[in-house]
């Protein structure tokens, strides 16, 4: 069991269509037919959508997403068409709404890891491997790997866990020309994002794109794009092989969580708590120091 713990209930905007809630984001279509996507300040963790909201978290995934949309798009286009608020919108919205172009997704989360940790190091303890592909003997946690790996993964539901694939798998369901194409790209604009940290102080260890198919039947980048939810950020002063690092992301909700101050069994059906002001303060820090170290911008 898992999920929502309160599944909240969309606001309806004259003129705006919903059509999905996501773990963070609210999906509409204008009169225009362009999709208009709202980051929420939800924070999941271990598949369900928790009940305490991280304040300001939405509008940083959204700004930072625009940060990099700008960086990348010499490798790739994104879909991104505006930020003006719709009409009618509720003001919360500002700065946390994208209008956007209307693709055909490809049904593949597209990873690329550059080190080894989190599902991709429980793989490697077991074979030796992540999502088929051979490594090296002597890794451990937080490992840089020899070269970047694309290691996909299927698009899960809210309440469900994306579940790693091989690249053969990727190339059944989308096709030999469309795979290639997945990985070369994925591998492209991470090597760009993590040079761009590393100048920073940040390591990139590994991140997760989203890609749709425009008109012309081109590739688009989609949703976010390096943001702390959807990428793990280390500093690099700190970094040390054979440990869990620290992170600029919501790893302080997870250990909290499995924590005995939360009380609760992430084994069980039961949902998981509410987090306490402290740890709700704590994560939205990392959310803005991220931010702030990547874009070298104060957050106001």
């Amino acid at each position: 069991m898992s999920g929502f713990v309160e599944k909240p209930e969309p606001q309806q905007v004259p003129g705006l269509t919903h059509l999905h809630t996501g773990k963070v984001r609210e999906l509409y279509r204008n009169e225009a037919g362009d999709l208009v996507m709202v980051a929420s300040d939800r924070v999941s963790a271990y598949d369900w959508v928790l009940p305490t909201e991280i304040p300001d978290k939405g509008r940083v995934l959204t700004r930072l997403s625009l940060w990099w949309f700008e960086r990348l798009a010499d490798l790739v286009p994104h879909h991104v068409l505006s930020t003006e608020l719709p009409a009618g919108a509720p003001a919360d919205w500002a700065g946390r709404t994208l209008v956007c172009r209307s693709l055909r997704m490809v049904p593949v989360e597209c990873v690329a890891r550059g080190y080894l940790t989190g599902s991709g190091l429980a793989e490697y303890n077991d074979s030796r491997t992540v999502c088929g592909i051979a490594l090296p003997e002597g890794l451990t946690d937080g490992s840089e790997l020899p070269a970047p790996i694309f290691t996909p993964a299927t698009k899960a539901a809210v309440g469900d866990h994306d579940e790693n694939v091989t690249y053969e798998e990727v190339a059944r369901q989308v096709g030999a020309e469309t795979a290639a194409l997945l990985r070369r790209t994925t591998l492209d604009v991470y090597g760009r994002a993590r040079d761009i940290a590393r100048e920073r102080g940040i390591i990139l260890a590994d991140t997760k794109f989203e890609f749709g198919l425009g008109e012309d039947g081109g590739l688009v980048l989609g949703d976010e794009v390096l943001t702390p939810d959807s990428s793990r950020f280390w500093p690099a002063a700190s970094w040390q092989p054979g440990r869990p690092q620290p992170s600029y992301d919501k790893q302080y909700v997870r250990d909290w969580l499995t924590s005995p101050a939360s009380g609760w069994d992430r084994r069980s059906e039961q949902p998981p708590p509410a987090l306490p002001a402290e740890v709700v303060a704590a994560t939205r820090a990392r959310y803005v120091e991220a931010y702030e170290l990547l874009t070298g911008t104060a957050w106001v």
